[in-house]
């Protein structure tokens, strides 16, 4: 007995250690992290090391929490900000976008793996969600870089888009139970989705506000914070689904609302939660590897692909492009959304339930989801920074590499310690001035500690320490920030030349002939184009504009455009739009596209690019 348990621990610990390990694979190779997980887990599994496991039942226990462990995590991970600026779209493919993939999914199963119609949909549910933890790796560890509402679109939707596939495939597994068939599918289905959905996001945003009311009132042990924390998460998660409320909904909620609060021991509750999502990932997909057996997966190879060739080129695009009509993407942006559609533990989860109520005994479904998991993480996983270039959509990093820590000050909810580690060619070395709302303490330089006043000019590998508020301006970091290294394409994508965006539009009207409401003409360059973006810039937007383009250099907090950049001849630099992913918008755009002009207005003087001599440096120059 005693050995049988000492043996379980320490097979147990090194598949957990062989996994961390395989992700220093993953940061150097670009490989999709879960991938290697599942790969350890079915290298230990039955055709593997021979470890034997097959119960369905406690794996999905074991997913299950695991799984809304991880999204407590997302939403404790993300910022209002983020999510302000993509809700419309992420929570629309979150909703809609599910069903759309599953009934075009199902209707290909039909077809291909000859079940019923109502079992191929209920297999597009299974694999109708993309996997948080893979898009989160990828697009934050991997190193590219997108604009800010592209990558949230896709964050908050990976995130948010599990409660919608769970919910498909509990109801569609209870129909198939009961015999039901497709004319099963009435309105209660709609209105037992509003209920478990309306439970759970009410559950989650007052759970959220009551563990952030109980943090700030109760004096725990800081060690003791992120396991109450995480225990009052888990709390919610079952008690909302034993009201029959999404529970999984709720605890992202519930995090959304936990990460945006002021609480104390906000960082060490993020580091925790931090660690014990890494570990929940790991023992979720080494269970799930070693669930699966791979010997059984010849059988169902081919047909298995071609359905991952489904989901891939057809399901996921008709779904971004029928969920992103509304939106002002460009159809480069969409179709990268399109691409960035990863499937992962949640899938193979969602595979385990037709299991455990005796609905796939031969595991055609578990086994076909394991297959279309594996080809979407090595197909789309291994590629998209390939894509992200080849659209034109990589945007050049703002600011380099900061080294900061957040350290946390006992009974002081609202305001920080700062710790930063000044590195050659930051603004500070070269005499910037410090911010007045921030206070730096402490200068601790070649291990000797000195009081900022007489410290003189900060100098490389310096550590200061600075009280500053919680909700501390992003100049700080820039401030403390390596120099940026720009590649030759980097510089072309800002444009030929800089344009002060408090110049009145009247300057680009007249220097280039554009045609431009007369109202418009006194207004503020930077104002015009925001009001074209739809009310909101972001860093690298670009706007068309006759023969030239603007493209965003810098905003403030706000979202105000405080640098811009003007290109000649954007036309060449850019991809081609791609029909297909085009919004209601950019096809009204499309269809009435005039030919830009050939050449900029005659001008007495004028330099070999067109422009006015005095032309460039009059729109550099402030107002």
């Amino acid at each position: 007995m005693l050995e049988s348990m000492y043996l379980g621990i320490l097979i147990g610990t090194i598949l957990v250690l062989v996994a961390a390990f395989s992700s220093l694979l993953a940061a150097r190779f670009g490989a999709p992290l879960l991938l290697l997980f599942l790969g350890v887990g079915l290298l230990a599994g039955e055709d593997g090391l021979g470890l034997h496991f097959d119960n369905a039942g406690l794996a999905y226990f074991i997913g299950s929490v695991a799984l809304a462990i991880i999204l407590f995590d997302s939403g404790i991970g993300t910022p209002f900000a983020a999510f302000r600026q993509s809700a419309g779209p992420a929570l629309t493919l979150a909703t809609l976008g599910v069903p759309i993939t599953a009934a075009i999914f199902g209707l290909a199963a039909h077809y291909i793996l000859g079940v019923s119609m109502l079992k191929g949909v209920l297999l597009g549910a299974i694999v109708g969600s993309t996997d948080a933890a893979a898009v989160f790796f990828l697009l934050r560890i991997g190193g590219i870089n997108v604009r800010d509402r592209v990558r949230s679109t896709l964050e908050v939707e990976s995130g948010s888009n599990d409660p919608m596939a769970i919910f498909l495939t509990i109801t569609l597994v209870e129909i198939l139970r009961e015999g039901g068939d497709a004319g099963a599918i009435d309105y209660h289905v709609l209105v037992l989705f509003l209920r478990q959905m309306g439970l759970g996001l009410v559950a989650g945003l007052a759970g959220g506000w009551v563990i952030g009311w109980l943090l700030n009132r109760l004096k725990l042990e800081r060690g003791l914070v992120p396991i109450f924390t995480l225990t009052l998460a888990l709390l919610l998660f079952a008690a909302t689904g034993v009201v029959d409320g999404s529970g999984f909904l709720a605890t992202y909620v519930a995090g959304l609302v936990v990460g945006n609060s002021r609480i104390r021991s906000g960082p060490t509750l993020r580091q925790f939660t931090d660690g014990v999502t890494w570990l929940a990932q790991i023992i979720m997909f080494l269970v799930l590897g070693l669930l699966a057996t791979p010997s059984q997966f010849g059988e169902i190879a081919l047909p298995a692909l071609a359905l991952a060739f489904v989901l891939i080129f057809v399901a996921r695009p008709v779904a971004v492009w029928f969920c992103m009509l509304p939106f002002d993407f460009s159809s480069r942006e969409a179709a990268f959304i399109s691409w960035v559609g990863l499937r992962g533990s949640v899938s193979i989860l969602l595979a385990i339930v037709p299991l455990i109520s005796d609905l796939d005994q031969n595991r055609v479904l578990f086994n076909t989801a394991f297959i279309v998991v594996i080809a979407s993480l090595l197909l789309q996983g291994w590629t998209i920074g390939f894509v992200a270039r080849r659209l034109s959509l990589i945007v050049p990093k703002k600011i380099g590499p900061v080294e900061k820590v957040e350290l946390e000050l006992p009974g002081a909810a609202n305001h920080e310690l700062l710790s930063y580690r000044v590195v050659a060619g930051s603004p500070v070395t070269l005499g910037q001035r410090l911010p007045r709302w921030a206070r730096p303490s402490l200068i601790i330089r070649n291990g000797q500690s000195m009081r900022f006043q007489y410290a003189g000019r900060l100098q490389a590998n310096d550590y200061v320490y600075l009280f500053i508020h919680s909700r501390y301006p992003r100049l700080l970091d820039r401030l403390f920030a390596s120099p940026v290294e720009l590649e030759p394409e980097d510089t072309e994508f800002f444009g030929d030349f800089p344009v002060d965006p408090k110049r009145p539009m009247r300057f680009l009207a007249a220097a280039y002939d554009i045609e431009v409401d007369e109202k418009a003409c006194d207004r503020p360059i930077g104002e015009y184009m925001t009001e074209r973006l739809g009310g909101r810039a972001e860093y690298g937007d670009r706007l068309p504009i006759g023969p030239i383009e603007l493209i965003v250099r810098d905003t403030a907090d706000d979202g105000t455009i405080t640098e811009l950049g003007l290109a000649l001849d954007p036309e060449p630099a850019r991809a081609p739009e791609i029909p297909l992913f085009l919004s209601i918008r950019g096809w009204w755009r499309h269809l009435r596209r005039e030919k830009p002009a050939t050449a900029a207005p005659e001008k007495a003087s004028a330099d070999q690019t067109g422009v006015p001599a005095n032309m460039e440096s009059d729109l550099a120059r402030p107002g």
